[in-house]
């Protein structure tokens, strides 16, 4: 396909590589030449140096037969105009804006209808969603809803002495009583799609797939308590804390928000008043030990630096049993951090980068199936798709153990109807099925592919 990115920032960017790498047409749009230059020089895209609302700027990016329009700036404002001006000058073109103010997020169906917007994307919105589910479920590294939250993929990571530790995935069932299924298995570098002879070791990260109550079952018998978290410290008071405090605000959770900016505390002291807000310095060791390090159950870096919430989260380690969420934005030195021992990392531009991606590959998509959920368990090494079965799909009817599959992948969940199949060799994919596919074969973007 051919697509336009407006704005070459870290979303910008991202996007650029990813979808070029699935083998996209891709132009990039942006004002600063030298930045433009320097993608252009990296990645094997077309660039065009301008104003993305421009009609003159879009028409030499090509707009004229242009797939898809996604415009990623840091103004809102221009994003919406980008899309407006691309559905005009386009001839089919389906757009994409980042909108991220919290004042048209209550707004943003009201905006998508009205300006026809393919999607709208928040990345803090998203990033807010998935440590509000962290909180929720603390043992989890990293939690993914599908089939409207009727299914989780979980990962955690195997403890010492856990009755996990050299257990064959095939046991896993029968011995703990409950139905999951473990999808991935990450060991080291390595991240491997297991068999059912495939042995666990303390110290894996599996990710696993069953229905909400069956996820709870199964820590219940791995030894894992899994209550909710009552207190959480939250360092930086951006949009990500906002968004978070607004979700968190019916719960029993007890939030104390930690920012330099007085103009910022009192805003949010203002919008927030169920919440303590304290204005300081949160990489101050003393002011977090006498807001209480020691007894929170839970502590989020979320200021606007990675080097500083990656120092904030290894204190607190240090000093606290707190589950930690460190919020990261650059993902250049991924499997360094992942080493860390960091707790849940949150990337808010590879949240929306995945949100775009299930989108593009949902337009590829034959009258077969289509792409409606789209999840990266490990950055470009795995991911997880959700699929809808269509009527004409090759599949139907034909039991797993005899379909003809590619390698290093799984069908992990059957949703038929709502009702929750955790799939064996003797079960058939139906039309109107929603079917759960992990792979380390990444770029599916249909059903068929599945096949070798």
């Amino acid at each position: 396909m051919k697509i336009i990115i407006v704005g070459c920032g870290k979303v910008g960017v991202t996007l650029a590589e990813q979808l070029n790498h699935e083998g996209h047409d891709i132009t990039l749009i942006d004002q600063n030449s030298s930045a433009l230059e320097q993608v252009i020089n990296s990645i094997d895209v077309l660039g065009v140096a301008g104003n993305g609302a421009v009609y003159d700027v879009q028409l030499d990016a090509g707009i004229e037969e242009a797939d898809l329009l996604i415009a990623t700036t840091n103004s809102d404002e221009l994003n919406m105009l980008c899309c407006l001006i691309a559905k005009k000058a386009g001839k089919n073109c389906h757009t994409i804006a980042r909108i991220r103010n919290p004042e048209y997020s209550t707004e943003i169906n009201f905006i998508r209808e009205e300006m026809n917007l393919s999607l709208a994307i928040n990345p803090e919105l998203a990033a807010a969603r998935e440590i509000s589910r962290l909180l929720k479920f603390p043992s989890a590294i990293k939690i993914d809803t599908f089939s409207k939250g009727r299914v989780e993929i979980m990962k955690f990571q195997i403890p010492e002495g856990s009755v996990l530790d050299d257990l064959k995935v095939w046991e896993v069932p029968s011995k703990l009583r409950c139905s999951v299924l473990i999808c991935a298995v990450e060991r080291g570098s390595d991240v491997m799609i297991p068999n059912g002879n495939f042995q666990l070791k303390s110290g894996d990260k599996v990710s696993f797939v069953a229905p909400s109550a069956e996820s709870r079952r199964f820590f219940k018998a791995v030894g894992i308590v899994n209550n909710s978290v009552k207190s959480a410290i939250l360092v930086g008071g951006g949009r990500i804390t906002y968004y978070l405090a607004q979700m968190l605000k019916d719960t029993p959770i007890k939030l104390k928000i930690v920012e330099r900016d007085p103009e910022q505390c009192r805003k949010l002291s203002e919008e927030l008043p169920g919440v303590i807000v304290i204005q300081g310095d949160g990489s101050d060791q003393q002011l977090l030990l006498e807001e209480g390090l020691h007894e929170t159950e839970a502590f989020a870096a979320l200021t606007g630096f990675d080097e500083e919430n990656i120092m904030l989260s290894l204190y607190a380690r240090s000093q606290s049993k707190a589950k930690l969420i460190t919020k990261v934005n650059r993902t250049a030195f991924e499997s360094v951090i992942n080493d860390m021992n960091l707790g849940s990392v949150i990337y808010p531009k590879l949240i929306t980068a995945d949100t775009i991606l299930q989108y593009v590959r949902a337009m590829q998509n034959s009258m077969g199936s289509n792409v409606e959920t789209l999840y990266k368990i490990v950055a470009d090494k795995a991911e997880a798709l959700e699929f809808k079965v269509g009527a004409d799909s090759p599949m139907t009817g034909i039991p797993l153990e005899k379909l003809s599959l590619k390698p290093n992948l799984l069908v992990a969940c059957i949703n038929r109807n709502g009702k929750i199949i955790t799939p064996r060799g003797k079960d058939t994919i139906e039309a109107g099925d929603m079917v759960i596919i992990v792979t380390t074969t990444t770029g599916l973007k249909d059903l068929k592919d599945i096949l070798k």
